[in-house]
């Protein structure tokens, strides 16, 4: 990733305000990291790069602007502010060294999308094969939104979205309809 390249967003930071906000996270790092969670060395390296622990499974931890979320039992996702991205990567590099890993900058082929208002939930119960009513603060499902790939997770203002910025298109669309107003589930 060079420094003189400016990052764009998939979407312009495209925005809908229906019966909850939709809107498009401008470009946001995120990093991939491959490797099983008990290397011994994986915890400490988290810490001393990222300022956080290993999630536990199915959950997101975030402190200020950087998160680690659980995708798998070899698979962690870490977010952060896009232009730190290359020397988080040659830190976590570093730490793990030795180890059987995998450190891959997915920044550019992901998108984020941030879900919010009271109705929120309504938004995503249309579109993703999950009970949201049992979702936790800071649990993170993988699941799909309608015909795509996607992860979220909840905070106390609404929700995140992240999928393939090849789709991010149709997620906005999907998105935004589904956030109609006239179109909620459970109508006063």
């Amino acid at each position: 990733m060079s420094e003189l390249i400016t990052p764009i967003s998939a979407l312009g930071n495209a925005r809908y305000d229906g019966f909850a906000a939709i809107r498009e996270i401008g470009p946001t790092g995120m990093i991939t990291l491959r490797c099983k969670q008990d290397v011994a060395a994986l915890p400490g390296a988290l810490q001393a790069c990222m300022g956080l622990g290993l999630p536990e499974k199915r959950r997101i931890l975030t402190e200020g602007q950087r998160s680690i979320g659980w995708m798998g039992p070899d698979e962690l996702l870490l977010i952060l502010p896009y232009p730190e991205v290359a020397a988080m990567i040659t830190a976590l590099t570093e730490a793990l060294k030795g180890e059987h890993v995998l450190v891959v900058d997915v920044s550019d082929a992901r998108a984020m999308f941030r879900i919010e208002g009271e109705r929120a939930t309504e938004v995503l119960a249309k579109l993703c094969p999950v009970d949201l009513s049992n979702l936790a603060p800071g649990e993170l499902r993988r699941t799909r939104a309608a015909q795509v790939a996607a992860a979220l997770w909840q905070d106390e203002a609404g929700f995140t979205l992240v999928g393939f910025r090849s789709v991010a298109g149709y997620l906005m669309g999907l998105l935004t309809h589904s956030a109609m107003p006239g179109s909620e589930l459970f109508r006063a």
